[in-house]
């Protein structure tokens, strides 16, 4: 039996996908479902998720609702999960661009806080 979505606001594995509000870029704290938020923070934290799949998981919310492939934790998610498919080292650039992306949206004040 499949659920009734409206054409403007459709599900993926449960989290929701705001048609109107795709690839905007204006990304409020507010507007991360509850899982994504959790996973983007473990992202910047010291332990971040090892299993590719939840990462993708962020990954794609990112890439819907953020700036696209541009996106910096969309970027650093992919990158993440590059590392853990390959045990190659991460670049660095990005997980530094991804910070400053979470002060910039509002997910912290400061840097620091996420670590």
């Amino acid at each position: 039996m499949s659920q009734q979505q409206s054409p403007d606001n459709v599900s993926i594995d449960e989290i929701p996908v705001d048609i109107d509000n795709t690839q905007s870029g204006d990304v409020e704290p507010t507007d991360v479902p509850d899982e994504i938020e959790s996973i983007t923070q473990g992202l910047a934290s010291k332990h971040p998720p090892t299993n590719p799949l939840v990462v993708l998981k962020a990954a794609r919310w990112w890439y819907i609702h953020g700036k696209g492939g541009t996106d910096p934790a969309f970027q650093w998610a992919i990158e993440w999960t590059r590392h853990l498919a390959t045990d190659t080292p991460s670049d660095i650039k990005r997980f530094e661009d991804f910070l400053e992306y979470l002060v910039t949206v509002g997910f912290v004040d400061e840097r620091h806080e996420l670590r």
